[in-house]
């Protein structure tokens, strides 16, 4: 059996393969080939979708986690494609290197971020994908391809793993930078009226609001000429995991046994949540550990409708038993074709649910607002959409299609999901 982070995507493929090498992966697909098996490839498990579910075979990337090459004069890093964000970070910190820009979980595997178009936040920065600068890929004929530009790299970046299995990965880091982060609750009539000015006014800025409560709680970050100040291993315990996992854990069990208590819940946590900075490596600031199970959906909008959108979700919210905040983060435009942020400016919305809760509804009214914007899902999260209703919202929907039908014809690496959300392969 293989299942999801959440531990609500399970399969029982007929086949496991845990490959070491990229020969080992040829092999896996040629032996799937031979057995009249569809392929899918699964990183550290951390999308909410059925992209890795397979009844074929299934190809686990985690033994291929090596940093292969690090130059620090160009900032050009060779990594294999099962090596998580967080080990990858540490990697390059050896080298006084590091990506511009990561998102608050850091357990994804490299490979399965750019597959997906992970993110961060910060207006001037793209997601991670937009980092790819090369790739290796196994294709449906048994070949290793060297992906590095032209459309077959900007469908590579993102890509739902339906083009092949990624092996390798090439990637543009910069100089490794430390950052100041303050955390702050402040009335979210006063973020929204005052938008662009936190977007604009920060390296990265971002918040959360809770159904009910009337404070968003902001997180700010930016590069400072500083060295790292790493808190004690008992501060970051306490931080992390006994406030921000193990309380807040609390809070959603006593929510999810007495519904009409979360009104309330929600309003005295934001009302404990105090101020706080942090100065350290900028991918310790960055990401944090997520122990509270869930599920999620996440929308990226265009940037001018972020505050009326936000008010919208957040009234929607309140006619659901929800005790997770709604997510707000801002990402700059970039080119690959088939990212969410794709030639516009985005604010990326995120609702969750807590795990053993009742999820549909909320996210279905939530999604009927994304799609009043044109609204495009994270390709890692929950959504209803198909491959009709999301072709008109990708200028490069048709080239991504010929870059697949060319790489794979015949579906070896498709899967439910992917016929739903692509289109079945031609």
């Amino acid at each position: 059996m293989w299942s999801n982070w959440a531990g609500d995507q399970r399969c029982a493929p007929a086949a496991i393969e845990r490959p070491t090498a990229v020969g080992e992966v040829l092999g896996a697909v040629e032996r799937a080939v031979a057995a009249g098996r569809c392929v899918r490839a699964a990183g550290s498990g951390h999308s909410f979708t059925g992209a890795v579910l397979t009844d074929g075979t299934l190809v686990r990337l985690d033994r291929m986690c090596a940093l292969l090459d690090a130059d620090a004069a160009t900032g050009l890093v060779r990594v294999e494609a099962g090596m998580t964000l967080r080990a990858l970070s540490a990697a390059l910190a050896e080298h006084r290197l590091a990506l511009p820009n990561l998102g608050d979980i850091d357990q994804q595997s490299i490979a399965g971020a750019i597959a997906t178009a992970t993110h961060g936040t910060g207006v001037t920065l793209r997601n991670l994908s937009a980092q790819v600068r090369a790739l290796r890929l196994v294709t449906a004929a048994g070949e290793i391809r060297e992906l590095d530009g032209g459309d077959e790299l900007l469908a590579a970046r993102v890509a739902l793993g339906a083009l092949g299995i990624v092996t390798e990965v090439t990637l543009q880091t910069v100089p490794a930078f430390t950052l100041r982060g303050l955390d702050a609750p402040v009335a979210l009539t006063a973020v929204l009226e005052e938008l662009s000015a936190h977007v604009d006014g920060h390296r990265h800025f971002e918040f959360f609001v809770f159904p009910h409560a009337d404070s968003a709680l902001t997180r700010t970050n930016d590069a400072v000429e500083a060295p790292p100040r790493p808190r004690s291993k008992p501060r970051a315990y306490v931080d992390d995991v006994l406030l921000a996992n193990r309380a807040f854990h609390l809070a959603c069990l006593v929510g999810r046994a007495c519904p009409g208590a979360i009104p309330s819940i929600n309003r005295l946590v934001t009302r404990l949540a105090g101020t706080s900075t942090r100065t350290d490596r900028s991918d310790r600031v960055f990401a944090t550990p997520r122990l509270v199970r869930f599920t999620e959906m996440e929308y990226a909008l265009p940037r001018p409708v972020a505050a009326d959108a936000v008010r919208a979700i957040k009234a929607t919210a309140e006619r659901y038993a929800i005790n997770f905040p709604i997510e707000v983060r801002f990402v700059a435009p970039d080119d690959a074709l088939l990212s969410p942020a794709h030639e516009r400016e985005t604010v990326y919305i995120a609702v969750h649910a807590f795990k053993g809760m009742e999820w549909e509804p909320y996210f279905r009214a939530v999604e009927a607002i994304a799609d009043e914007h044109g609204g495009r899902p994270h390709w890692g999260k929950r959504h209803f959409q198909s491959a009709a209703t999301l072709a008109p919202r990708y200028p490069g929907w048709e080239r991504f299609a010929a870059v697949r039908a060319r790489l794979d014809p015949g579906g070896l690496f498709s899967n439910a999901y992917t016929d739903r959300v692509l289109g079945p392969a031609v």
